[in-house]
């Protein structure tokens, strides 16, 4: 094992925390991500502490700071760099069901650390001896690319099964092969992720798709089983087209989360809403995710066909026509098109971008006349209205020359 201690280079304001904690007298190490992360040679952001101080000491000592787990130990100290760093009270567990834990304040680290769910984990950086101190060899299982339960893999999974899609997530997100005893009980822990509640779940899963390769971690969810346990709606996907959504959804960039949940729930089809609800999406997510999921159901434009491609807006939306493209070439991508193909699918986004480009109506908002002028003609207000200014809008997708106020309305007369 090579000793990587000097290299981890801690922000000034995390030595500047850990320096007034241990003046005082209080033993502070940082622990999780950051360590896990740095010896990894990644981003070391996040850094968080753990401490044998209280949290009231924490509080005394660190203004501002803000109670934000206070039932766990958690303050959040601000840095002299402005950023908000967590620091926690040694802790060991009294009392688990699966969800939950009761704990209660420990006075080492060691007992803090025999509490985490990974060897990766479990090791503890000192930012002011630059020593790190890693009970369970979670360096040589990162040496070894492996991820390892802590102790006893069955219990560990049994005291909080969120650990069963972190492992998942680790072990995608940083290539790790999985321990077979920590795979074994990991596989038998699955079924009892239905306990989980889904925000639990779907925090989880953005997190593996705000990886720049979603696909490992993605991948592992379906090996394991726990694709079907919580996303049942996906479980009649067949294996080659589930390879094909992987690829596509890392073909789109990781900042694009709306556009990967799009791929990702595509085959549940109408159920896209009620599997986003269950997950609590907010309603804004669901509402673009399955009008993304649907729009790629809409067929493109063939090439010059101008009006083609104002329709294709029309069914579309304008606010999401550069991500449904962004979608069919990833899809292209994705199921390996032909070069021929990948041409004509590029001759057929210009035509959407040409109309796009050129500025013209293609939703009833746009059009020249609205309510108030259908009034002017004696019509009285209710559901016709809908209907006659759809009708506008088709004779202006076909001609926009006819979004002029006064032609609109003797196209009215005309209907009447």
């Amino acid at each position: 094992m090579v000793d990587r201690s000097a290299d981890l280079d801690a922000p000034d304001a995390v030595v500047q925390i850990v320096q007034r904690l241990e003046d005082r007298g209080y033993e502070t190490w940082a622990v999780g991500g950051a360590v896990r992360d740095a010896l990894l040679g990644g981003s070391r952001y996040d850094w968080d502490l753990a401490t044998s101080a209280h949290p009231d000491v924490v509080r005394k000592l660190f203004k501002p700071s803000y109670p934000i787990g206070i039932q766990f130990g958690t303050v959040a100290v601000r840095g002299i760099d402005g950023n908000i760093y967590e620091v926690t009270t040694f802790r060991r567990d009294i009392e688990t069901d699966g969800r939950h834990a009761v704990v209660e304040y420990a006075d080492e680290l060691d007992e803090d650390l025999a509490r985490r769910d990974f060897t990766i984990n479990a090791i503890a950086y000192h930012p002011l001896r630059k020593e790190l101190h890693d009970p369970y060899a979670g360096q040589d299982d990162l040496d070894q690319r492996t991820l390892r339960c802590v102790g006893e893999p069955a219990l560990r999974f049994a005291e909080d099964y969120l650990r069963v899609v972190r492992g998942l997530r680790f072990a995608g997100r940083y290539q790790l092969s999985i321990d077979d005893g920590t795979w074994k009980a990991l596989i038998e822990a699955v079924p009892n992720l239905t306990r989980l509640s889904g925000e639990r779940i779907r925090e989880e899963l953005l997190k593996v798709l705000s990886a720049r390769s979603a696909a490992p971690g993605l991948a592992l969810y379906r090996e394991s089983g726990a694709l079907g346990v919580v996303y049942p709606e996906l479980n009649g996907v067949a294996d080659e087209e589930w390879a094909r959504i992987l690829r596509a959804i890392d073909g789109i960039g990781e900042r694009r989360t709306a556009l990967r949940l799009a791929e990702l729930f595509g085959p549940a089809g109408p159920h896209i809403e009620e599997m986003m609800t269950r997950l609590r999406f907010s309603n804004a997510e669901i509402r673009k995710v399955t009008a993304l999921a649907k729009a790629l159901a809409a067929p493109l434009p063939a090439a010059g066909d101008v009006v083609g491609g104002r329709r294709w807006l029309r069914e579309v939306g304008r606010e999401r026509a550069a991500d449904v493209l962004r979608l069919q070439f990833a899809g292209a991508r994705a199921r390996r098109a032909p070069p021929m193909e990948r041409t004509e699918l590029a001759v057929q986004a210009r035509v959407v971008l040409s109309v796009l480009g050129s500025g013209d109506p293609v939703a009833i908002g746009e059009l020249a006349i609205d309510g108030n002028d259908l009034k002017t003609l004696g019509l009285p207000p209710g559901p016709e209205y809908s209907r006659i200014l759809e009708s506008c809008l088709d004779a202006v997708i076909d001609d926009p020359e006819l979004n002029d106020r006064e032609r609109l309305l003797e196209h009215v007369r005309e209907q009447m």
